[in-house]
């Protein structure tokens, strides 16, 4: 229709899967026998996650500027991302004319207990904090839901003068109950 226009989707910096997204067919893949009969489709095939995670390193480069970064890796979702993640930034500093250190720490986060919000959070695990100042923190994440343990991770993390913090998530979820938070890197918005 002439005159008209549809609004593209925001992609920020990730791959945006549409709520009526059908995913692809499963002939299409193989995968272990074991998921027989228990999938439907692929959502997101692995070769497409490999090279979002390989972007999202050479974002995160960017923006830190090749300087020694403190990563925290939140278990337990944010492992094998975060592991992923940590290979290829290992990979680029490698190619580079310069050696960029890199530290991995991993902390879990309770804000739940029975399913119910316990209403503060909890950083169990890692190193002490404190060390954290003066760095260049990189914080792994599996998931960001609502944004609201991010955020109170992130209030906690400041607190001990960190150079720069920048997230890293592997999904980001749609929900009517966030607060807006949105990680700095991530792959996809489901």
């Amino acid at each position: 229709m002439a005159g008209s226009r549809e609004e593209a989707p925001d992609y920020g910096r990730g791959v945006v899967i549409m709520d009526d997204w059908p995913g692809y067919d499963l002939n299409l893949f193989t995968y272990p026998q074991h998921y027989y009969g228990d999938l439907d489709y692929v959502l997101i095939p692995h070769g497409i996650v490999v090279d979002r995670i390989e972007r999202l390193a050479k974002d995160i480069m960017k923006d830190i500027g090749y300087c020694d970064i403190m990563v925290l890796c939140v278990l337990k979702g944010g492992y094998k991302f975060c592991a992923d993640l940590v290979e290829h930034l290992k990979n680029i500093s490698r190619n580079s004319d310069r050696f960029v250190s890199m530290k991995v720490d991993f902390i879990r986060l309770k804000s739940y207990r029975n399913d119910q919000s316990m209403g503060e959070m909890q950083i169990i695990g890692g190193d002490d904090l404190s060390t954290l100042a003066g760095k260049n923190v990189l914080i792994v994440e599996d998931v960001v839901g609502t944004g609201r343990t991010m955020k109170a991770l992130l209030g906690s993390i400041e607190k001990y003068k960190p150079n720069r913090i920048k997230v890293a998530s592997l999904l980001v979820k749609r929900t009517p109950r966030s607060d807006g938070f949105r990680p700095d890197s991530h792959m996809c918005d489901q």
